[in-house]
């Protein structure tokens, strides 16, 4: 039998954690749907802030822009394995997407956006120039994280 021991990750080790990452599952949930819509995505992430950059893409008829356009609640969920599964590192973060308008850009926006890697592919049904791109950043109102160490016997 494994035993594992949980501990909390401190500010700083959630911090170093989600500036070493670029992606996550974003899981998104409106008022007036009955399941939640989750996708991974990339981000980039400013630590003195505590906020997340994306860049979303959606095609007219998809999912993810139904419940962009209703404001939704989100998760962003960042995790991984080390140490052969030995050690699991996960961050949660809990708020809304607000999308910024282009025309509001700053330095520091665009900074951000630079640090949201691109998808190594994209599959698209629809021509390009009927994709929608849009800016989101991701202010959480709760930011946590967790640390599990697993101990494993010898069988």
């Amino acid at each position: 039998m494994a035993l594992a021991e949980e501990t909390e990750m401190t500010a700083d080790e959630i911090d170093a954690f989600l500036s070493r990452h670029e992606t996550g599952v974003l899981a998104l949930a409106g008022e007036e749907t009955e399941s939640p819509y989750a996708i991974p995505v990339s981000y980039g992430y400013d630590a003195d802030a505590r906020s997340f950059y994306m860049r979303l893409v959606s095609t007219p008829e998809s999912e993810k822009r139904q419940f962009l356009a209703s404001s939704p609640d989100a998760r962003l969920v960042v995790y991984e394995e080390t140490d052969g599964g030995e050690t699991y590192r996960s961050v949660v973060a809990v708020g809304s997407l607000e999308e910024i308008d282009p025309s509001e850009l700053t330095a520091s926006h665009i900074e951000q956006y630079g640090e949201a890697k691109r998808p190594l592919f994209e599959i698209w049904g629809d021509s390009k120039e009927n994709l929608d791109i849009k800016l989101y950043e991701f202010d959480p109102s709760e930011l946590s994280g967790r640390r599990t160490e697993i101990e494993r016997e010898d069988e």
